[in-house]
């Protein structure tokens, strides 16, 4: 689907469903209706026909409907389903807050569409390091499966709150958030 106005027709349906507490993607099964040319870069900026989406609010409604399926990215409606391009997650962890300190200690982390999670055993965090780089990227699980990538200022701050701990039989570098203990690195030697 690359006609500009079935952007138009898919804002209009997310503009009058009634989601409060966010759109039930998950329970909404459409017809498949091709891919518009719509992106998320890495830096969680959104592109509609190659130009950035200078409105935060329309940003904020389409990301309310996003849906990630096996290895692919849709925006659902009740009515349709389309496909779209993320480059890595579809939303960024931009600022945390901590409460608390030591294994009661809650990190609530706000997303660039200000989504707000509190790490722990229904939001994991997570750090896949790249193989050729060993660059961390850490993501912290937003709703559903779909994951947000914390920001490198945002992992400097983990990385301040990180305390060693034992994880099967090793000692890791992490924090603690919602009584779980998430591994960021191993511990340097």
């Amino acid at each position: 689907m690359s006609d500009p106005g079935k952007a138009g027709d898919l804002l209009a349906q997310i503009a009058t469903a009634d989601n409060p507490g966010g759109a039930p993607v998950h329970l909404w099964n459409p017809p498949f209706c091709g891919d518009i040319d719509m992106r998320i870069a890495r830096d969680g900026t959104w592109f509609y026909l190659g130009t950035p989406i200078g409105r935060k609010p329309m940003v904020k409604l389409f990301s309310s409907v996003i849906r990630k399926d096996g290895e692919d990215y849709f925006l659902v409606t009740p009515v349709e389903k389309v496909g779209i391009q993320v480059d890595d997650a579809p939303f960024v962890a931009v600022e945390l807050r901590v409460d608390g300190r030591g294994e009661s200690q809650r990190l609530r982390f706000i997303t660039n569409v200000e989504d707000e999670v509190v790490a722990g055993s229904a939001h994991p965090l997570r750090v896949e390091l790249d193989p050729d780089t060993q660059e961390p990227s850490p993501y912290v699980l937003v709703r559903g499966n779909l994951e947000a990538l914390i920001h490198r200022n945002v992992f400097y701050q983990l990385v301040e709150l990180a305390v060693p701990h034992e994880v099967n039989g090793a000692i890791w570098l992490g924090v603690w958030s919602g009584g779980a203990f998430f591994p960021i690195g191993p511990l340097p030697e």
